[in-house]
């Protein structure tokens, strides 16, 4: 991805609407990619042992950028995990396809393109683009980006940084106008403001 290319990703809305229109086994994954941030091929790869019943979070054995990682999840998070293992020994693939097989490469790309289009989202996204909607609502959300750096698993803070971090300013607006109370009601006037004059940058 090139600097100047914006990145895409769902709102919470456009997320519901997605898992919703999904075919079952396929809607796990995708939820299963909106609770982690995982890559899809971190996704597929998953086995029973890598949940961790101690502290909750799904561990990363092969990344893009070599190093593993834990994710922590939250409440639903938990919940989808565990029904996924549920039954499972160790060494059971946590996401299969319907009729048991594993998700391979680019087997994701029909049903994510036949999902968006029953939900109405156009153009259809990439899956890579979930991981995106993942960072993108954390945020959103005000979380600092080394934390969303470190559970994405990303080798520099800096690619952080570059996709997610102008999405911060917004949130801080968005909250600040929400929450600061008006002091009073600024009176009217008829007085009109006097249009400035552009100063010229001639020296």
């Amino acid at each position: 991805m090139s600097p100047s290319q914006k990145i895409r990703f769902l709102s919470e809305p456009e997320t519901i609407r997605l898992i919703n229109a999904a075919e079952p086994h396929f809607r796990l994954l995708v939820r299963g990619a909106l609770l982690t941030g995982a890559r899809y091929g971190e996704l597929t790869v998953l086995r029973a042992s890598d949940y961790n019943h101690d502290n909750n979070s799904i561990f990363i054995q092969q990344s893009k950028s070599g190093k593993p990682r834990h994710i922590p999840l939250n409440k639903e998070g938990i919940k989808l995990f565990k029904q996924l293992i549920a039954g499972k020994n160790s060494a059971e693939l946590i996401f299969t396809r319907a009729n048991g097989s594993p998700w391979k490469k680019n087997f994701q790309a029909r049903p994510l393109q036949e999902a968006c289009k029953a939900a109405n989202i156009t153009p259809a996204i990439t899956f890579h683009d979930l991981r995106h909607s993942y960072a993108s609502i954390l945020a959103m959300k005000g979380v600092p980006l080394q934390v969303i750096s470190a559970v994405l698993g990303h080798s520099d803070t800096r690619i952080t940084h570059k996709h997610y971090a102008h999405l911060m300013p917004s949130y801080i607006a968005d909250v600040i106008r929400e929450h600061l109370p008006d002091f009073g009601k600024t009176e009217e006037n008829n007085i009109k403001p006097i249009p400035f004059k552009k100063l010229s940058s001639a020296s």
